[in-house]
């Protein structure tokens, strides 16, 4: 009995999850209430207060579901025992231009990040919360990088910050230009193409080059 209870309540949970995604997409994030939420999902607005404080909570929630297979990517890359590190984050660039592309669920997620989110009000943690999460990537790109660099497979001499700035801003980019013109970008079918010509600009541009290591 307790078994099925606890199955019960994260049927529930991945069901408010599932509304939230759905309304906030079509509703956009400042004007979807929780009992816009509660009505999609089939339950009452305490059943969502039971598992999540607030819409901020319940936002990055769903957000942080989609986020967990380029985590685990992102965990490899800085893994000092890890022979290609510089091939894990190729990895992570392309399965997030190409998953947002193809699966509807990341594409709908993203949309709703990048185009229907205002950072105001009650949202205010939200804002705080992604700027932690831009923060720790940022911070996870560039020791990617750096153990990419310690393996010969970057210039010794890579300005790894800025390399990693450029790195995000590419993805970032990329996932707004696709969401708002998807008929433009055919990322599905160029992704690996145009993943490899940004890591060239990591190789070959003079303008990521820092003082010599032994500078």
């Amino acid at each position: 009995m307790v078994r099925r209870t606890k199955e019960e309540a994260q049927e529930t949970r991945h069901r408010i999850l599932d509304a939230a995604e759905h309304v906030f997409f079509e509703k956009g994030v400042s004007r979807t209430s929780l009992g816009d939420i509660a009505q999609y999902a089939g339950v009452t607005r305490g059943a969502i207060y039971w598992h999540f404080a607030n819409k901020g909570d319940l936002f990055t929630e769903m957000f942080d579901r989609v986020l967990l297979p380029l985590d685990e990517l992102g965990a490899a890359s800085l893994d000092p025992q890890e022979a290609d590190p510089l091939g894990r984050l190729k990895e992570i660039v392309n399965l997030c231009l190409r998953k947002t592309a193809t699966d509807p669920q990341q594409r709908r997620v993203f949309d709703i990040l990048l185009l229907k989110c205002e950072f105001v009000e009650d949202m205010g943690p939200v804002m705080a919360r992604h700027q932690t999460n831009m923060r720790d990537g940022l911070q996870k790109i560039e020791g990617g990088l750096k153990n990419a660099v310690s393996k010969g497979q970057l210039p010794a001499d890579l300005d790894t910050q800025k390399a990693a700035t450029m790195l995000h801003a590419f993805v970032g980019g990329f996932l707004r230009d696709m969401l708002v013109l998807p008929d433009k970008f055919d990322i599905a079918t160029h992704s690996e193409q145009l993943v490899d010509a940004c890591f060239d600009m990591l190789r070959y541009s003079p303008a990521l080059r820092g003082p010599a290591p032994d500078a």
